[in-house]
C-alpha cells in the first residue's frame, strides 16, 4: 500500500509540474501578442494623426 501511495504522489506531481509549464507557454505567448498589438495600434494612431496634421 505505502509503493502505492509513492507512485500515486509522483504521477500527480509529474501531472501538475507538466500542466504548470503548458500554462506559462500560454502565458508567455498572450503576453508578447498583446505587446504586439499595443504597439500596432500605438504605430496606427500615430500614422491617424500624421495624416491629419500635414
Amino acid at each position: 500500500m505505502q509503493k502505492f501511495i509513492a507512485y500515486y504522489l509522483l504521477i500527480l506531481l509529474v501531472f501538475v509540474a507538466s500542466s504548470c509549464e503548458v500554462v506559462e507557454g500560454i502565458f508567455k505567448a498572450g503576453v508578447w501578442v498583446g505587446v504586439l498589438l499595443v504597439v500596432g495600434i500605438i504605430a496606427l494612431i500615430i500614422w491617424v494623426f500624421s495624416r491629419f496634421f500635414r
